[in-house]
């Protein structure tokens, strides 16, 4: 993705973009919305990511997704400045559980699935762990940390993880430690990407393999698990294979890919999430991007001393904009307070009564509020 991008600036080619991203984040932006406690916050989070567009393309009049960009927001709130942290990819997926900036090797994707290497013992002020490498120490935790120790419940949902056992397994699957990591590109029959499910990247998880294999599971054991509410865990992270979150285009096996099979996706998937009993009861549907095409930032973002600029060419990810849909969220809300990817997991862990990770504390730091959740429900 990133290499499109550089090709676009040498070319000119992503430049109106970019301004005009850059000038939604730095004119005319609305002031914090009230924090104040939610009377009833979700129980039930579901977070779908989707892959590499800006807000312009995926929500634009036109967009290749009408699905998304059009029906979902009417079922719930459109969300205009939200931002993604960094580039490639995998720098977002370990910021929205883990609170962790990107460093040179997670901005790469991690074609070796390396050990981290610290530079510094501990954690700066900031929570942020110093060096560079891509499995976390087991002193570095998550958002499921957090949530199993509380007594929540929480799965990661991976499309085709285990599809070929020769690639990964079936349950809390990625490739050996100091191996290259194979997943990295869709094979047919196969389209998981480790760079995509970001548990396995942290000792804190997968060194307790019984664990991780009954937490981070194939996509295929969503349907089940979404039919009573007590099977139904309190946080669903929920990454579709490489064609249908929109990654690829075309596809290895025909498909179109891009927005066109990420919105064929969410019209498979989103029905089957609203229509359970635990979205109905209190939950709240998240649908975002792990990045954009412009370097673009919000809400203060910044990095630990010595660590790359997030954005490489810029100090965040972009602007990529996102829907959520909740009981408790006025059908048709669209929201203009920026909001990234480190404030939606504060937001989460707030919802949970949970400390914040990372740069999840920073306090500047803007959190889900009343433009959002905007609507009376009692849960049942």
């Amino acid at each position: 993705m990133i290499r499109r991008i550089l090709r676009g600036l040498r070319t000119n080619r992503y430049l109106p973009l970019i301004a005009g991203a850059v000038l939604a984040a730095c004119t005319s932006v609305p002031p914090h919305a009230p924090r104040a406690a939610l009377a009833h916050p979700p129980r039930h989070v579901f977070l779908i990511v989707l892959e590499n567009e800006p807000y312009q393309v995926t929500f634009g009049e036109h967009s290749p997704a009408p699905y998304l960009a059009h029906e979902l927001p009417k079922q719930g709130a459109l969300l205009t400045q939200y931002y993604a942290i960094g580039h490639y990819s995998l720098d977002n997926y370990l910021a929205m559980i883990s609170g962790q900036a990107p460093n040179p090797e997670t901005q790469q994707d991690c074609k070796v699935f390396s050990e981290f290497r610290r530079s510094a013992p501990g954690f700066d002020s900031d929570g942020q762990i110093r060096g560079s490498g891509c499995v976390y120490p087991a002193d570095v935790k998550t958002l499921a940390n957090q949530l199993q120790d509380a007594g929540y419940s929480w799965k990661g949902y991976m499309e085709d993880m285990g599809a070929d056992p020769g690639r990964e397994a079936a349950a809390c699957g990625h490739a050996a430690i100091g191996s290259p990591d194979r997943t990295r590109l869709a094979e047919k029959g196969d389209q998981y990407a480790d760079k995509h499910d970001p548990f396995v990247y942290f000792h804190s998880i997968i060194d307790d393999a019984a664990n991780c294999a009954a937490h981070v599971v194939n996509l295929d054991r969503l349907p089940h698990d979404l039919q009573r509410i007590d099977t139904t865990p309190n946080f669903s992270f929920i990454t579709p294979n490489l064609c249908h979150d929109g990654h690829d285009a075309p596809c290895v096996d025909g498909e179109p890919g891009g927005l066109v099979s990420a919105d064929r996706f969410l019209r498979e998937w989103v029905p089957r999430i609203l229509q359970s009993p635990a979205f109905k009861q209190d939950g709240v549907l998240i649908v975002t991007f792990d990045e954009g095409t412009d370097g673009a930032a919000c809400c203060g973002e910044t990095r630990p001393e010595g660590a790359p600029e997030p954005g490489q060419f810029g100090p965040g990810g972009g602007r990529i904009g996102a829907v959520m849909i909740s009981p408790f969220i006025a059908p048709g809300t669209v929201s203009g307070v920026p909001y990234n990817h480190y404030g939606l997991l504060r937001s989460i862990e707030d919802w949970f009564g949970l400390s914040h990770l990372g740069y999840a504390a920073a306090p500047q730091l803007r959190t889900f509020g009343t433009d959002l959740f905007n609507r009376a429900h009692t849960p049942r």
